[in-house]
C-alpha cells in the first residue's frame, strides 16, 4: 500500500510539518480567508468531517506531543473519494502563498492508528 500526505514545506516550532487541513484551518480561524474562500473551507471541512473518522475521537491523546512525538496523518492511496477533494485546499494555500508538498511512502513511520482510509504514524527519529 502507498500512503500520501500533503503538508507544509517548513516544520513548525515542534519540528512537525503541518498537514493541509491544519494549514487551511489556521487561515480560516485567523480570519484570513475571503468570504468566498471561507465558504469553500467550511464546505470542505464539513464534508471531510462527515466522510471519515476523526482519530482524536477514538484516542484523544493520539496527537499528544509527549506520547507520540511528531504524529501525523497519511491518506491510504485507496481513499480516492477523500483524495479527490484535496484540490480546493491546495488552491487556498496557493492563493495565500503558503508552501506545501505532496509526499508518498510505503512506510512513513510507526503506525499508531489505522482505519479504512488513513493511518497516523510517528515518523522515524530524525
Amino acid at each position: 500500500m502507498l500512503y500520501l500526505r500533503y503538508q507544509s514545506v517548513s516544520p513548525n516550532h515542534r519540528g512537525v510539518n503541518l498537514g493541509i487541513f491544519a494549514l487551511v484551518n489556521s487561515l480560516g480561524r485567523g480570519g484570513e480567508l475571503s468570504e468566498e474562500e471561507h465558504v469553500i473551507w467550511r464546505a470542505g471541512n464539513d464534508w471531510y468531517d462527515a466522510a471519515y473518522p476523526n482519530p482524536s475521537s477514538t484516542d484523544p491523546e493520539i496527537y499528544d506531543h509527549e506520547l507520540n512525538p511528531g504524529a501525523v496523518a497519511w491518506f491510504k492511496d485507496s481513499a480516492h473519494h477523500l483524495l479527490e477533494r484535496v484540490e480546493p485546499y491546495l488552491k487556498l494555500l496557493d492563493a495565500h502563498q503558503i508552501g506545501w508538498e505532496k509526499l508518498q511512502s510505503k512506510s512513513p513511520g510507526t503506525v499508531i492508528y489505522e482505519d479504512d482510509v488513513q493511518i497516523i504514524v510517528v515518523p522515524p527519529a530524525r
